[in-house]
């Protein structure tokens, strides 16, 4: 039997993608782990890749196209023996939007069957509310033969759709699939919070002036969504500490200078990245995300580090950062880097992590306030390190390169004692960056 081919959901956080690229065209034979396209997704370009062998029958959905909702049928797959007239004469009809608990039931293959015979099927029926029951054209046609309600049917195919096993056992006399929804049944819906001025009202105030409207892509989109929800729903409180980077300055240069040789060049960055991996090992009740309704605390240190992109940005894991070595971490950290900005990451390698870091020293910034990526317990903002007069051990007054940073923590994962001895031990890696080594 034909089988559809559905619009991947490639990130837990996807609901619609471009179909970028096709990589094969109608009539290709093609077999388990070929690619069949590219998709951008709010995060990335990736390749999509075929779970079974055949051919492919149809493509119905064109390269290029935006906004393809995830379980769309894509294209259709023709098995061995079956030819493109095998293919239901409404396989190019768009699908229903998916019920929620409808989209997680049909990832992967539909169990539709061919059409058959000549004559046509019968009209789509209407239910009770009106809206259309989605039937193939076989199971239509069987319905008619047996005189079957199509509206009291429960449909088995993608997004509740009724196909041919489901009227060959069922009787005229079958009982409707569900009830339809009485208003008493339902809940009133809680009040929208205010979103600000609608799209129109914002344009409204600037009309006759000069402006250039940018269209938002699905990343960003998805930060703006995710970035709100962090702020509404998460409770941040913040710590804030300057450190003096003399004594780490002076051993990058040591140690720079002795793995010169080895085309490996230490950042400050790294230093940071292991200074707060050691840190989440000394204080492990912070190692930890919020879960709904519980807490997981994690063995490993697994940081997450913002890299800025066009249009956005990735937060790449360095997984077990704690285990590695500081060449380690920085080449890793190179070869994550370069590979978000050309937007090239798998989605493993920038979701997960406890603990998060961002780093806008480079562009001068002092310092600021980071908000934490859901689920993460917190996150370091890292300033500039600047020369600034300070009071030395003994009470004179001298000059010290200085960096401000703060530490934005989820209370409900950690409390503010807690959050003050992780910020502590970061603050004591980084002052005497030796023990890092140890």
């Amino acid at each position: 039997m034909p089988t559809e081919i559905l619009m991947p959901a490639l990130s837990p956080t996807m609901e619609e993608g471009t179909l970028a690229k096709w990589l094969v065209k109608e009539g290709d034979t093609v077999a388990a782990g070929d690619l069949l396209a590219e998709i951008e997704t709010d995060k990335a370009t990736m390749e999509f890749e075929a779970v079974d062998e055949g051919v492919v029958g149809k493509i119905l959905v064109a390269e290029g196209t935006e906004g393809v909702k995830v379980n769309t049928p894509i294209a259709v797959m023709l098995e061995e023996g079956e030819s493109a007239e095998d293919i239901a004469s409404d396989a190019s009809a768009p699908a229903p939007e998916p019920e929620p608990q409808a989209a997680k039931a049909t990832e992967g293959k539909s169990s539709q069957g061919p059409a058959s015979g000549t004559s046509e099927a019968p009209a789509a029926p209407k239910s009770a509310d009106g809206g259309r029951v989605f039937a193939s054209p076989l199971a239509r046609r069987i319905a008619a033969d047996k005189g079957l309600d199509l509206t009291r049917i429960k449909g088995s195919g993608p997004h509740g759709r009724i196909v041919k096993a489901d009227v060959e056992g069922a009787k005229p006399s079958a009982a409707p699939a569900r009830d339809a929804a009485k208003p008493a049944d339902k809940a009133p819906a809680p009040a929208a919070a205010p979103a600000g001025p609608s799209a129109d009202a914002v344009a409204a105030m600037y009309q006759g002036r000069d402006y250039e409207e940018v269209k938002l892509d699905g990343m960003r989109k998805t930060i703006a969504a995710r970035l709100t929800e962090a702020k509404q729903t998460v409770p941040h409180f913040y710590l804030r500490r300057e450190i003096r980077l003399d004594a780490l300055m002076k051993f990058r240069a040591e140690l720079n200078a002795q793995l010169e040789s080895r085309g490996v060049k230490l950042s400050v960055n790294d230093f940071i990245i292991k200074a707060c991996a050691l840190a989440l090992q000394a204080v492990p009740d912070a190692n930890a995300v919020w879960a709904g309704d519980k807490v997981l605390r994690l063995k490993p240190s697994d940081v997450a580090v913002a890299v800025a992109i066009e249009g956005g940005l990735f937060t790449p894991v360095l997984r077990d950062a704690e285990m590695k070595s500081l060449s380690a971490l920085s080449s890793e950290m190179k070869d994550l880097a370069k590979r978000a900005r050309d937007r090239k990451l798998a989605p493993q390698e920038y979701q997960g992590g406890t603990f998060a870091i961002s780093n806008l020293g480079m562009f001068g910034i002092e310092n600021f306030d980071a908000v934490i990526n859901p689920p993460h317990g917190a996150i370091l903002a890292v300033g500039a390190g600047l020369k600034k007069p300070v009071v030395g051990k003994d009470g004179e007054l001298t000059v010290a390169t200085v960096m401000s940073v703060t530490l934005s923590v989820d209370h409900r994962v950690i409390d503010g004692a807690l959050g003050a001895q992780l910020l502590e031990q970061i603050v004591g890696n980084l002052e005497n960056p030796m023990v890092m080594l140890a």
